[in-house]
């Protein structure tokens, strides 16, 4: 795989405007699917509600990838529970068929999951994205994974912006996320160090797939 791109700095007003754009010029199925990909602590959640504040409700519905999560008591039975974000406890399947349905809504409202990061669990039917939204934002960490049915999902993706951070910054954000869902400070720096960091490796390695690859910085910073 080729190195990745040299990333492009700009501020979140700016995104928010390229963003506008693909709503102003959704193509032809009516509607164009935006999806922001960077590494655990990257940024995307912030960015991707960021962007669909400035447009409005009516301009730009947010979809996570997270809503796509294996269910717990599913992954203890698999073995997988203390591997929870890593690429194989995801419904890639199940997410792709809804990026395409996204992509070509036909006139249907169209329900996706939401994932209840207190409760660390997937809500099924709790985002509705009318059809007549002309932008769904979408965000996670394997939107260009070349394995499984990733690929199908990025192909409906009019552009795929790579976020990349400072790597402490993003580890400093990693690890403050995990306090604030519980756990010990030994613990959330042992999960970013381990399991968060193998996952960061292999997203790390899509960059070179992906439209944009940005780092974030203050209006008016270079």
């Amino acid at each position: 795989m080729s190195a990745a791109p040299t990333p492009v700095p700009l501020s979140t007003g700016d995104l928010v405007e390229r963003a506008r754009r693909l709503a102003t010029d959704p193509g032809a199925g009516g509607r164009a699917v935006l999806g922001i990909v960077g590494a655990p602590g990257a940024g995307k959640s912030t960015l991707a509600e960021a962007i669909v504040a400035a447009l409005g409700p009516q301009r730009a519905v947010l979809v996570g990838m997270d809503g796509f999560h294996l269910e717990d008591s599913l992954l203890r039975r698999l073995g997988l529970r203390d591997r929870k974000g890593a690429i194989d406890t995801f419904d890639d399947a199940g997410y792709a068929a809804l990026v395409e349905r996204l992509a070509h809504p036909g006139g249907e409202t169209v329900y996706a999951p939401w994932f209840d990061r207190e409760n660390e669990n997937a809500l099924a039917g709790a985002v509705p994205v009318p059809p007549e939204v002309p932008l769904v934002v979408t965000e996670g960490n394997y939107l260009l994974a070349d394995q499984g049915a990733w690929p199908r999902a990025r192909a409906r993706m009019r552009e795929v912006w790579f976020l990349a951070p400072d790597e402490p910054v993003r580890q400093e954000r990693l690890v403050a996320r995990h306090r604030a869902h519980g756990k010990s400070e030994a613990d959330a720096v042992a999960w970013s160090l381990g399991t968060d960091q193998r996952n960061a490796e292999l997203v790390a390695a899509t960059a070179a797939r992906a439209d944009l690859v940005v780092r974030l910085v203050s209006a008016g910073h270079g």
